[in-house]
């Protein structure tokens, strides 16, 4: 009996030990508040962070045009590229949890969410997970985007489809060992990494734009399965009283509540990761560019080779302390 325990003990050691991931790199060396911060908040939805951020859709709603016009680009695509570079210009936020330990994820990976038919309500949810690609325009994103929904939305069962339906053949037990199973083998960083690729909650952030659907934006909370510590939700364009050099005014504005697991990073880092996406939504021909007719704005996205951080003009002068 004791040889037993002792390689239990050894293997849990082992195990234990393990650092290695295929998704991410251990980051290290970590403030010990930070580190305490695993184990006092375990969970993502006990960490969990919500921002309100509401944008002038004054330039968005004159680009959307020129974009469906030229390239078939939607709001959708818009939200993954402006996520694309707030996460590339704060690296911080493309951070996760596991195993109480902090990792920085391998690439950028985002994954959004759309009906397989659009405005049916029968229709299933499904998700679309792309690794995002430095020296990419916003059109190619677009085009890689517009492929990936294609099969989605062709009406065949997907790889996701095939693993949900041979779950469905388990009863209710089997499927929670195996839920366990998951989750036992990813705190211990021995999951499969094919497994974490081909999932789509193992992603940098989770997108959904229920705008598209006539919906107001909610605050979602974040997944446990998985590793995704940061939730984007859209809503239905409003109009909204804003105050412009002194003077109320009505403006379309877009809603953007934003969920993210604060333990990843520190609230500073967040907001200058959620400002990044917020400027490039509000000034896409700047930021995104490709529908000039002389074909002078296309550029990459990210590197852009100009920076969308505040930096100290966030507080000037220090004011707020």
């Amino acid at each position: 009996m004791i040889y037993v325990l002792l390689v239990i003990f050894v293997v849990w050691a082992l195990l234990s030990a393990k650092t290695s991931r295929p998704d991410g790199t251990l980051v290290k060396p970590l403030p010990q508040y930070r580190r305490m911060m695993q184990y006092i908040m375990p969970g993502r939805n006990e960490s969990i962070v919500f921002f309100d951020r509401p944008i002038d859709a004054t330039n968005l709603l004159a680009y959307l045009p020129q974009a469906k016009d030229r390239f078939d680009g939607n709001l959708t695509h818009l939200l993954v590229a402006a996520c694309n570079i707030g996460l590339a210009e704060n690296p911080q936020m493309n951070q996760f949890v596991m195993g109480r330990r902090l990792y920085a994820r391998k690439g950028r990976w985002l994954t959004f969410s759309l009906k397989r038919k659009k405005l049916n309500r029968k229709a299933k949810l499904s998700a679309v997970k792309l690794q995002m690609q430095d020296g990419e325009t916003f059109r190619e994103l677009t085009e890689r985007i517009n492929a990936g929904i294609s099969v989605e939305r062709s009406g065949e069962k997907t790889n996701a489809d095939k693993e949900y339906d041979l779950f469905g053949l388990f009863p209710r037990p089997v499927i929670e060992l195996a839920a366990k199973l998951i989750a036992w083998l990813d705190y211990y960083n021995i999951l499969p990494a094919f497994f974490i690729e081909g999932e789509g909650m193992y992603t940098s952030m989770f997108i959904a734009n229920l705008g598209s659907l006539g919906m107001g934006a909610g605050y979602h909370h974040l997944y446990e399965f998985g590793s995704c510590p940061l939730f984007l939700m859209c809503g239905a364009l409003e109009e909204r009283a804003v105050v412009v050099d002194g003077e109320v005014v009505i403006r379309k504005m877009l809603p953007l509540r934003f969920s993210y697991d604060e333990r990843i990073s520190d609230g500073l880092n967040a907001n200058y990761g959620i400002e990044s996406v917020c400027r490039v939504l509000e000034d896409p021909f700047r930021w995104l560019g490709c529908v000039a007719e002389d074909g002078s704005d296309v550029r990459p996205m990210w590197p852009h080779g100009e920076s969308l951080d505040q930096g100290d003009d966030a507080d000037p002068g220090g004011i707020l302390g």
